[in-house]
């Protein structure tokens, strides 16, 4: 399988509308210009600093000032560091300079979108960065050595493959990188103190199981650990589904289910996410509802909206989500 195989196959889970897949798949919009601007990022730490990854240690001798974004959410992290990469990936379609619609951070120049799934190795050389982030990916090693050689590449940590490096450790790599260590704990900082304040006013989740359930065009599946959406249920105290747990293999994030074993899946609370069909195709699935949370009502299903924040897993977007989620669970298990 080749290494653009491998990042559509094990991003295709990950993607959330129609329009982010065709986005994905887009190169060289008109709309879209080089940025050839450095960072107007003021590192705190001082340099060289070095980041352990899957492939080795990375050593990043002097602040970055020309970065590559390449993995899923590793630009707007960035930019919410206060550095604005010159390249960026438009993981999930949201146009322009690729960041999500709740971001807060923004570019003074827009990155060049660089297409997600066929990487164009002499565009991201042409950009001339002295650094490149590949953090939440594929891990592939033939990747890793094309990137290596044009620039500095912090990828994948060791056992992250496959999309599965965690938000909070992807903002730490991230960060180190970046020379803003201290920033970036206070983001993570942030975002779990948000978390612990919901799941101690819900001390009720922690006795109840939640799964988090994907319907696409093709098949059912269910995210397991090391996903941002299962990380985040499981955060505000939900405990994991055991089937799920089980069935997950080593390096995957989501476990795929036929219609006849889809009830594998049924927890005491189930969040539905439809990929590339509408909310109606999922609610209007016998499998869906045969589901024992589904006819009890404590079953929760994700618009564009909620499944894009709780997908990108950026700092931001994980604190976008929880107002969106946290509502709604409520309801649920009431």
């Amino acid at each position: 399988m080749t290494s653009g195989m491998m990042r559509i196959s094990a991003a295709a889970m990950a993607l959330t509308t129609a329009v982010a897949l065709a986005a994905c798949s887009s190169d060289d919009d008109d709309d879209t210009s080089s940025s050839s601007s450095f960072s107007d990022s003021t590192a705190t730490d001082s340099f060289p600093v070095s980041v352990d990854t899957k492939f080795g240690e990375v050593e990043v001798k002097e602040q970055p000032q020309k970065v590559v974004a390449l993995g899923w959410g590793d630009a707007e992290i960035a930019t919410e560091l206060g550095v604005q990469p010159v390249g960026a990936v438009d993981w999930l379609g949201f146009g322009g300079d690729g960041l999500s619609p709740w971001a807060e951070a923004s570019y003074d120049e827009a990155p060049e979108i660089i297409d997600s799934q066929e990487l164009d190795f002499e565009k991201i050389a042409a950009l001339d960065p002295d650094l490149i982030l590949d953090v939440r990916d594929t891990g592939d090693e033939d990747t890793y050595n094309k990137l290596s050689a044009v620039a500095p590449t912090v990828a994948v940590p060791e056992d992250a493959d496959g999309f599965t490096t965690t938000w909070d450790k992807q903002v730490e790599m991230i960060s180190t990188a970046l020379g803003e260590s201290q920033k970036g704990e206070g983001l993570v900082t942030e975002v779990n103190a948000r978390i612990t304040e919901v799941k101690d006013a819900h001390p009720e989740w922690s006795e109840k199981t939640g799964t988090v359930l994907a319907k696409t065009s093709v098949e059912w599946a269910a995210y397991s650990a090391g996903d941002a959406r299962a990380d985040l249920l499981q955060g505000l105290g939900f405990q994991p589904n055991k089937e799920i747990s089980d069935l997950t293999k080593p390096g995957e994030f989501y476990v795929s289910l036929s219609e006849e074993n889809a009830d594998k899946a049924d927890s005491d609370v189930v969040v539905g996410f439809p990929i590339m069909l509408t909310a109606d195709e999922l609610t209007n699935d016998k499998t869906w509802k045969r589901l024992t949370a589904v006819k009890d009502g404590h079953a929760v299903v994700a618009d564009e909206d909620l499944a894009n924040a709780i997908s990108l897993g950026t700092p931001a977007s994980m604190l976008h989500a929880l107002d969106l989620l946290v509502p709604q669970l409520e309801d649920a298990t009431e």
